[in-house]
């Protein structure tokens, strides 16, 4: 399934709230969150980029595999579905939004968490909060 790949290696989203801050944060951190993040399993990359006073991300490459995977689940078009939406910076280096799971076919609350320049934290729970996983993408 791509949700192997896309779920972050067998990982499904889910349930954290929403909370609002303004473009000047976003801004702050547009050099270091900006860019192409590739999944840990090397399947499928997301070019992340500014949405207006939010931060949104869209398929820029998958595996065949993964493309299969989203096919099945109802997502026939792969690259280029955005997976990342909506997220609002809640403090520096902390964003909250929601998650596409093309394999589910549905959208999620999920968190990133800035680590370094260099690699995010994306973060989902299900459950209202009871199952949590998380996943460590690295930019290219």
């Amino acid at each position: 399934m791509v949700l192997g790949r896309l779920r972050l290696a067998h990982f499904t989203w889910a349930g954290l709230g929403l909370a609002m801050t303004g473009l000047g944060s976003v801004a702050a951190h547009a050099q270091t969150i900006h860019g192409t993040w590739e999944n840990p399993t090397g399947d499928v990359r997301v070019v992340t980029h500014p949405c207006g006073e939010e931060l949104c991300g869209k398929v820029s490459w998958a595996s065949d595999l993964a493309k299969r995977d989203a096919s099945a689940g109802g997502t026939p078009n792969l690259i280029g579905t955005s997976l990342l939406r909506n997220y609002r910076l809640t403090k520096p280096g902390h964003w909250r939004g929601n998650v596409f799971v093309p394999d589910l076919g549905d959208t999620y609350y999920s968190t990133i968490k800035q680590l370094d320049a260099d690699r995010i934290k994306i973060s989902g729970c299900i459950l209202g909060g009871l199952l949590c996983k998380s996943q460590i993408w690295r930019k290219i």
